[in-house]
């Protein structure tokens, strides 16, 4: 460009200070389109399809937003977004997504008519300040672990589904709160679906891996157990090495030492066995001669969850050099250690250590199990967070209530910062619209009909049956949602909004390989 020639000058209409805006809101209002429809009791599914061919059908927000082929900046920013949400809270990703969506479309509709985006920001950390307030007094804690209303949480958050809501609740009560309010747990890691399975809920872990060759016990009573985070063999040496005198001898002196830590291991009554990698074929001709049950090529998190459930301590293949009473201190004790041959998995049962459940989903299909899997997720993630933090009434009730005392509060806010709270009021309406309008009713009356029903009755539990269209209790209907995913997912939908919104300009990035203007 030749900076020294003389053009006209440009004016910059409305138009172009908001392009920008603009075209983040489409992408973003895109991506909500694509859940949006899953949302309420009578939501949809969406049927994902990849280049193979392959098929997911799903009504999982969160499965959605991870296999969604969305290349747009801004749609990435809001899937970063959802990702945190479930990784914090495990469910409400599909409300943060909607709310996010309609903060976004609100906040762009009031600078349009020339708010400045600031004072829309503004406006809406206030009333979102407002509307997490709301909810946060709204939250009723349980009163233990046998309350009616854990059972609710799960029942709406896993689509109606009883029998895995049973599950997620029998679960809880066989854990006890303690672990369940330890920050490093979550519910739903514990859940395993498999075809072909009867639901269950025990004490212990279901490793999916079969041993190591059918000689050995599929079953071992009150078992030591050595966790082996390595493979299972001598030390390796180069082929180089072999070829000499001392290499030959050096071989056979780690095959001497090898063959005497298996033996070792055997003397010290190790019953079972759990390794990272492969395992040579003398460990287990010893080991199968032995009866000790050898389970390999584990996954890291599998080798931590054994360590963790029966008290044992990883060790390197090195560590078989150590005397046996120091070795036997790096092992752990469990009541039962069995192969269930026909689901092809192995049970550890009664760790020593820490406590641990398996709640285990049965399916038909594959395509039916993973679906399963992703409810009984969602369930047990609600149900953990009304542990944690209590319960609200749901069925998009709450953010009705909160919505109404945004309305007071912006009569409060100076200046043109109260835009940005009619943004957040709006906004808050969203989730009650979409339900009502997946329920095949019309969301403008049925809000209206539920803001004019929660200000006479002076009540913040009303909202729409979905079956009937009528205003009704949510808490007699028996819906909950957890408090701390409503607010979780609001707080994010406003990070995200706001990020979006402070978006002027669009600019494409050189290539890391090329240089600077100006560069060498």
């Amino acid at each position: 460009m030749n900076t020294n020639s003389k053009q006209p000058a440009r004016t910059i209409d409305a138009d172009d200070k908001i392009s920008a805006l603009i075209s983040n809101s489409s992408a973003i209002q895109a991506l909500a389109s694509a859940v949006e429809g899953t949302l309420g009791p009578k939501g949809l599914n969406c049927m994902l399809v990849d280049r193979f061919g392959d098929v997911t059908i799903t009504n999982d927000g969160s499965t959605i937003l991870d296999r969604i082929e969305a290349n747009h900046p801004a749609a990435g920013i809001l899937i970063r977004a959802a990702k945190s949400q479930d990784a914090e809270v495990g469910d409400g990703t599909t409300t943060t997504v909607v709310l996010a969506s309609a903060l976004i479309t609100e906040g762009i509709n009031q600078v349009s008519r020339g708010v400045p985006v600031t004072k829309v920001i503004e406006g809406m950390s206030i009333a979102v300040q407002k509307a997490l307030d709301v909810i946060s007094k709204a939250a009723t804690p349980i009163t233990g672990l046998d309350d009616p209303i854990l059972r609710q949480a799960a029942y709406i958050s896993g689509r109606e589904c009883a029998d895995i809501s049973d599950l997620v609740v029998s679960a809880i009560q066989l854990i006890g709160k303690d672990i369940l309010m330890d920050p490093a747990f979550r519910l739903a890691d514990a859940i395993v679906a498999k075809e072909g399975a009867e639901n269950e809920v025990f004490m212990g872990l279901i490793i999916d891996k079969e041993r190591m060759n059918s000689l050995m016990p599929h079953e071992a009573i009150n078992p030591i157990i050595l966790v082996v985070n390595d493979a299972l063999e001598p030390e390796q040496m180069e082929d180089d090495a072999l070829g000499t005198e001392s290499g030959f001898a050096r071989y056979l002196h780690l095959q001497s030492e090898f063959k005497a830590g298996i033996q070792k291991i055997i003397n010290m009554g190790v019953k079972v066995v759990a390794v990272y990698k492969s395992v040579s074929d003398i460990a287990e001709e010893m080991l199968t001669d032995a009866g000790v049950i050898v389970l390999r090529r584990l996954s890291s998190a599998d080798l931590t969850r054994i360590a963790e459930h029966t008290g044992a301590r990883g060790i390197k293949r090195t560590s078989l050099s150590k005397p046996a009473d120091e070795l036997l201190r790096f092992t752990g004790r469990c009541q039962r250690v069995y192969e269930d041959e026909r689901l092809e998995h192995t049970r550890i049962i009664g760790g020593a250590g820490k406590p641990a459940a398996t709640i285990l989903v049965g399916a038909s299909t594959r395509e039916v199990k993973d679906e399963r899997k992703r409810i009984a997720d969602d369930a047990a993630s609600a149900a953990q967070a009304v542990v944690k933090g209590g319960s609200t009434p749901g069925g998009g009730s709450i953010e009705i209530a909160a919505a109404r005392e945004v309305y007071a509060l912006r009569e409060s806010i100076r200046g043109m910062a109260a835009y940005g709270a009619i943004c957040v009021a709006q906004a808050l309406k969203k989730p009650l619209s979409q339900i009502v309008t997946n329920a095949g009713f019309n969301p403008l009356e049925k809000v209206e009909d539920v803001i004019t029903a929660q200000s006479s009755a002076d009540s913040i539990s009303l909202a729409i049956n979905c079956d009937t269209g009528e205003v009704a209790d949510m808490c007699k209907l028996g819906v909950f949602d957890p408090a701390l995913v409503k607010m979780h997912a609001l707080k994010t939908a406003a990070e995200v909004a706001e990020a979006i919104l402070r978006i002027n300009t669009i600019i494409r990035k050189r290539e890391s390989d090329q240089p600077a203007i100006g560069g060498m």
